[in-house]
């Protein structure tokens, strides 16, 4: 039996028999992890997105040690707390206008799995029963979870349960990099064929979900605030709601504090998970409309919403979630989103390295293999083995960093990025 299998952690993501031993971490710090045997790793990823300003931060810890004091859990049906009122108003004065009402859960798939179960439920509510199916962008990733897997591009990950997921329409993601000269078309595509669905299904949409401006998980793929603004048209035309997936791109990433904030669209409900607490604890929001709320406040209990978790509105995660958000007000994420743009000017012009692009504090391009090598795991294996934690998206290499992250230590990972590519 390997190492891995004998520390008994099943790892996420990982045929458990071909794996590499895991590595043991012991503390993080700042834009740093340091392993148990002493190594340092520089975390160029933000440890899957989560860590908005870096390990260990100082102020959003200080804030849950108080707060662990004072109440670490309590039951979320029929009781409430001040931490979990005040990031609810807080979330709410920061998004657009249209939401208003904010459900708390656990991570980003089971804030899908609300979103998608709100708006089905909102139009069963209203006596309109045909509405049933959801359209998504090709590509799309929105978690683990059966509604989350079902809303999401069929892959490796999902075809074990391909029998369990329910049906939904695709439409083209115009994915675009610096460079391409034919992103009106692909972006006209993909307009065309959501009108085409539209109007072939007339009232039987629920809702639309996608991931705005970022898919992360399909490629850090990018697409223009331009075309989130066309699409939110046609989808307002049919009636059909709009569900944006912040999971990745909330909180500063994309270099507006919200995507949606970035593309100057309204969706009807968004989700919220990773960089919420800073990366502290696991915890999400659901956040919906004033319409939506509406037609499920009524004296009906079946119109109820009946759903829930053990730690919803956790004032420990409430706790983290506040003190990551005073530190935004600094709006971080712009300095780094600018030493990004500076940065990417490397890997521009580089003969193994194509399609690059930057949409805020995330930078991304696609190294060029021969035939249908698989480049990514080379680059992570290499790339760790010389103290640096990347973890590349098929051939996609990224970088998306802490915001704590100094210049020095940025440009050392594009220095790494360059010479591993290099040496392929």
């Amino acid at each position: 039996m390997s190492e891995r299998v004998a520390s008994r952690v099943w790892s996420p993501f990982t045929q458990m028999k071909a794996a590499l031993p895991v590595q043991q971490v012991r503390a993080g710090r700042g834009a740093v992890l340091e392993l148990e045997d002493g190594r340092q790793i520089l975390d160029c990823i933000s440890s899957w997105w989560v860590t908005l300003h870096g390990h260990g931060q100082p102020e959003i810890a200080a804030a849950v040690a108080v707060q662990a004091k004072e109440l670490e859990q309590v039951i979320a049906a029929g009781f409430t707390h001040r931490p979990a009122e005040e990031l609810a108003r807080r979330l709410v004065d920061a998004l657009p206008a249209p939401l208003k009402w904010v459900f708390y859960s656990d991570d980003g798939s089971t804030a899908v799995e609300v979103a998608l179960k709100l708006a089905y439920q909102f139009w069963r509510n209203q006596g309109e029963r045909n509405r049933t199916r959801f359209l998504r962008l090709e590509g799309a990733y929105h978690g683990d979870t059966f509604g989350a897997m079902s809303v999401g591009e069929r892959s490796l990950f999902t075809r074990p349960f391909a029998d369990l997921l329910f049906p939904t329409d695709a439409v083209p993601f115009p994915a675009t990099w610096e460079g391409d000269g034919e992103v009106e078309a692909k972006e006209a595509r993909a307009l065309a064929r959501l009108e085409e669905l539209l109007a072939r299904r007339p009232g039987q949409y629920a809702a639309m979900i996608l991931e705005p401006l970022v898919q992360g998980a399909g490629g850090m793929r990018m697409c223009r605030p331009h075309f989130l603004a066309a699409v939110q048209v046609l989808l307002r035309q049919c009636d059909v709601l709009a569900i944006y997936d912040e999971v990745l791109t909330g909180f500063g990433r994309t270099g507006a504090l919200f995507a949606c904030e970035k593309a100057a669209t309204q969706p009807d409900i968004i989700c919220l998970a990773k960089g919420l607490t800073g990366g502290f604890l696991p915890m999400a929001a659901t956040v919906c409309s004033q319409r939506v709320f509406s037609a499920f406040y009524c004296d009906d209990p079946a119109k109820a919403f009946y759903h829930g978790h053990s730690y919803t509105a956790n004032p420990l995660g409430c706790a983290a979630a506040l003190a990551s958000l005073d530190l935004l007000a600094g709006e971080p994420f712009r300095r780094l989103a600018a030493w990004q743009r500076e940065e990417v000017v490397r890997l521009r012009g580089h003969q193994r390295l194509e399609r690059v692009r930057v949409c805020g504090t995330i930078v991304a391009a696609d190294v060029v293999a021969e035939g249908e090598a698989r480049v990514g795991p080379l680059l992570r294996e290499r790339s760790l083995a010389r103290g640096f934690l990347l973890r590349p998206l098929g051939n996609s290499a990224y970088v998306l960093p802490p915001y704590c992250i100094e210049r020095p230590q940025l440009a050392s990972i594009y220095d790494c990025l360059c010479e591993l590519i290099d040496a392929l």
